[in-house]
């Protein structure tokens, strides 16, 4: 950085650090300047308001730097069993846990769209003025980080809980070589295959995701019979208690493209859902109705999704990708079909990513959806209280009926990988924050469309022959509603008088010497 910049960046770190910042700011992160010859950071520095750790792949644990260690523990099953968390919902700091930081992060900061700091929110922060919400992800911390991961099936090795973690970016590996992609084609990936959990025996491999599906909340209620398809699901495999570590932010598009491409951000380059791109100086919003059928468009050369490696290894294989933004080689894909539309004229072009042009082009997709108040498959109460919850159960309605309507058709034409993405959980747990009434309605009405499905692939005789691996892209933990207030003044108390243009995206971003 020229000096300018390094004064601006050691100014924002010091005000950030500030003791009265710290109810609303967990920790702050950046990268050393010192890269390696693929351009990645030799270090990542993470601070909170005490102390200061340095990591890099020789101490991936951090050494301290200044004061205390910024990380009071990095174990991944941290707040089990579920009781413990349910005991201490959004833990204070001192009291969390803060799984892979090292690798985590040096992923993150790889990428040139990352910021220069990384400021990361205390798990009770409550920040609706900037687009926060009652329920919030997003965070280094375990709970926000942390996903289901169920897998059931033909080729499950294991049956109940086990005792353990996996990664979200073992995914791609693990499903592409249950399908038959050679495993020396993946060895490169950031994922790796979990051999101790599956073998290759299934004929039929089919992804689900719930958005925001709290791993724990899953659990419980289907122990306790309020989920009976997930319930369905364990009684034929297994459910890994400390679920899969989401990449860093823990973001619903960071992390979607991580799981069905097996890289982390710092090699896809869908860095956040909102970011700031210093190459073409522009501000990216992925996730947007506008830009959910582009968002192929942002990943970095040599990205391979999973529909890719599968249609490569075995080219004559149907593939299908329903209402999934990593969706790219598939060869049926619900945002195909929007492409195609657009293309042919069919459609309205969406205009960018959160203007009143894409906004309408989203209520012209709603008027085409299946009304989800007229569905039994949805609380209907809670589409009334939640525009959100409406809108993603009309959605969810519609990739149910895309999916069950692949398995209806002649069974040379089923596709041998299927992944189904469902949104209503995701605008639940925003809504109320884990364990609240929407919330379990949100998992209570995925779990009834999965029955049907389930119910679908029974009758077609395929249900034993298929692998079904359930997940999420983060976890989720509740605001504090007492807890506010804003970074935005101590950055312009330290900053402005440098006279360096700055900007914050998300917030969390923060970028340096760029334009405001």
């Amino acid at each position: 950085m020229p000096s300018t910049l390094t004064d601006a960046r050691d100014a924002a770190i010091a005000a950030l650090r500030a003791p009265e910042l710290a109810s609303i700011i967990d920790l702050v992160a950046w990268p050393s300047a010192e890269r390696d010859e693929l351009g990645r950071p030799m270090h990542i520095y993470i601070a909170d308001h005490a102390g200061i750790a340095e990591f890099s792949a020789l101490v991936p644990e951090g050494i301290v730097v200044e004061g205390r260690h910024p990380i009071p523990s990095t174990d991944p099953m941290a707040f089990l069993p579920y009781s413990a968390e349910v005991a201490n919902p959004s833990p204070a700091h001192d009291d969390n846990a803060y799984p892979l930081p090292w690798l985590r992060l040096w992923s993150f900061f790889t990428d040139r769209r990352s910021p220069d700091i990384a400021i990361i929110h205390t798990a009770g922060h409550y920040f609706p003025d900037e687009h926060g919400h009652r329920g919030e992800h997003g965070s280094l911390d375990v709970i926000q980080s942390r996903a289901p991961m169920v897998l059931s099936g033909a080729g499950v090795k294991v049956r109940g809980n086990v005792d353990g973690y996996v990664r979200l970016v073992d995914v791609m590996p693990t499903l592409a070589y249950v399908a038959g992609v050679d495993e020396e084609s993946l060895a490169a990936l950031d994922g790796v295959v979990r051999h101790e959990l599956v073998d290759r025996s299934a004929t039929y491999v089919i992804g689900l995701l719930w958005d925001g599906g709290h791993p724990g909340s899953l659990l419980d209620l289907a122990q306790r019979g309020e989920l009976p398809g997930i319930a369905r699901l364990l009684e034929r495999g297994c459910a890994m208690t400390g679920g899969a570590v989401a990449e860093f932010p823990s973001l619903t598009l960071v992390n979607h493209t991580s799981m069905l491409t097996g890289v982390g951000p710092g090699r896809h380059g869908v860095v956040g859902n909102v970011y700031y791109d210093r190459d073409t100086d522009q501000r990216v919003v992925p996730n947007d109705a506008a830009t959910w059928h582009r968002v192929f468009e942002l990943y970095r050369p040599g990205v391979t999704t999973l529909f890719e490696a599968v249609t490569t290894a075995r080219p004559d294989a149907r593939t299908a990708s329903i209402n999934e933004m990593t969706e790219r080689g598939s060869w049926a894909s619900t945002f195909g079909l929007v492409r195609a539309a657009l293309a042919n004229g069919d459609a309205a072009d969406p205009g960018e990513a959160e203007s009143a042009q894409s906004r309408d082009f989203l209520t012209t997709i709603r008027s085409l959806l299946p009304d989800p108040k007229q569905s039994e498959l949805v609380t209907h109460q809670r589409c009334f209280e939640d525009d959100d919850f409406d809108l993603y159960s009309a959605i969810d309605l519609l990739g149910l009926n895309t999916i069950v309507g692949l398995f209806s058709n002649p069974a040379p034409e089923w596709p041998a990988v299927t992944w189904w993405s469902q949104y209503a959980t995701d605008a639940a747990h925003h809504a109320g924050g884990p364990r609240s009434a929407i919330a379990l309605d949100g998992l209570r009405d995925c779990d009834r469309r999965l029955v049907v499905l389930l119910d679908h692939l029974e009758s077609q005789g395929i249900l034993d022959e298929t692998l079904i691996l359930l997940t999420a892209d983060h976890g989720f933990e509740s605001a504090n509603e007492s807890i506010r207030g804003s970074w935005q003044p101590a950055l312009h108390t330290a900053l402005d008088p440098l006279g360096v243009s700055w900007r914050d995206e998300g917030p969390g971003f923060l970028y340096l010497g760029v334009p405001s």
